[in-house]
């Protein structure tokens, strides 16, 4: 039997208007049908975090709690919910929610994806938004055998964990990255590196790509930076657009007929189906078995104090590389001798 005392109230980070984040006192509202309360143990921080922060949200008034990634224990659940309390998960919280800047988070079960044993807090908490975007956007692409595929910023995180999914699909896989990535890039089997600030970086792909042509193109740029792009793509190829999205064809009709993909994860909170909940939950169990057993690997992880979380979000702004995460102690959780300790 698992026992914990939750607090009436939690000192959480809170947006208070555009740009601002403070510490502050929030009530802590009881699970509801179908939801839980985690106990964060990690957060982790995203570049849609401080975007948010930045721009607000229609759907944010002052108070609201940012943070859509985080990992911890379940800790209280709502009726109709039978996950064991004391699971580890992790998760990707709607952004019309109070999200993981917080000691405790309110979520739906549905979307929690659970952590195996041998997998360590923070790779979990590294995981959910980088990791289920790579996998949504390599997942819009057909297979079609060993093909050329190239992704612009592989040293992001999207980017490294889309580069080990490509690789592991059997496709040569070229990208776009700062020199310094580019020695750990080729060790997980990328076929080239160009950096992206020259200006013939793409004059010398074609070169290596001789009489063969890109099946598919994995923008994390802009919807612009993309449409610029499409050019390099062979008939019948794929242009994902994982940051942003393309309004209008890039190309006139009639050429080269590609297709154009929109990358879109928070969307899945408004718009996926039961059966897609499924997929998106099995396809998180496999990322984070593929962490355990050692074939996936997250960016350099950067680990920083909950009262530091402003100054880590900076660092995530300001392009400082790695994964950011904070963080969160809790009193010790209570468990009976029927259970493992958590």
């Amino acid at each position: 039997m698992f026992e914990y005392h939750l607090p009436e109230s939690q000192q959480v980070w809170s947006w208070q208007g555009p740009g601002q984040l403070e510490l502050h006192s929030k009530a802590l509202v009881a699970p509801q049908a179908g939801e839980v309360i985690v106990a964060n143990q990690v957060i982790g921080l995203n570049p849609v975090d401080w975007k948010m922060i930045e721009r607000g949200h229609p759907d944010w008034r002052p108070g609201h709690i940012p943070g859509v990634d985080g990992m911890g224990i379940v800790v209280a659940r709502g009726a109709g919910v039978s996950l064991p309390l004391g699971s580890r998960v992790a998760y990707h919280q709607w952004l019309k929610c109070d999200g993981s800047f917080a000691p405790f988070t309110r979520l739906a079960v549905g979307a929690l994806l659970q952590v195996p044993e041998g997998v360590a807090s923070e790779q979990a908490a590294a995981l959910p938004c980088p990791g289920l975007t790579a996998w949504q956007a390599q997942a819009k692409v057909p297979d079609a055998g060993q093909r050329d595929v190239l992704i612009i910023g592989a040293g992001g995180a999207v980017g490294l964990f889309l580069v080990q999914l490509a690789v592991a699909r059997g496709w040569r896989v070229w990208v776009t990255a700062a020199p310094r990535h580019h020695g750990p890039l080729s060790a997980m089997g990328v076929s080239g590196s160009f950096d992206y600030r020259d200006s013939q970086w793409s004059v010398a792909l074609q070169a290596a790509l001789g009489e063969r042509s890109l099946y598919a193109l994995f923008d994390t740029v802009s919807g612009e930076h993309a449409r610029n792009l499409a050019p390099l793509l062979g008939y019948n190829g794929h242009l994902v657009c994982i940051q942003d999205r393309l309004e209008q064809a890039p190309l006139p009709a009639f050429g080269t007929a590609l297709s154009c993909h929109e990358v879109a994860l928070g969307s899945m909170h408004d718009h996926a189906s039961a059966a897609d909940w499924v997929q998106i939950r099995q396809a998180g169990r496999q990322l984070l078995e593929q962490l355990r057993d050692g074939n996936l690997t997250t960016p350099a992880l950067h680990l920083d104090d909950y009262a530091n979380l402003p100054r880590a979000l900076a660092a995530v702004k300001a392009g400082q590389g790695g994964k950011w995460l904070i963080k969160v102690d809790h009193a010790p959780l209570t468990v009976h001798s029927d259970q493992e300790p958590v």
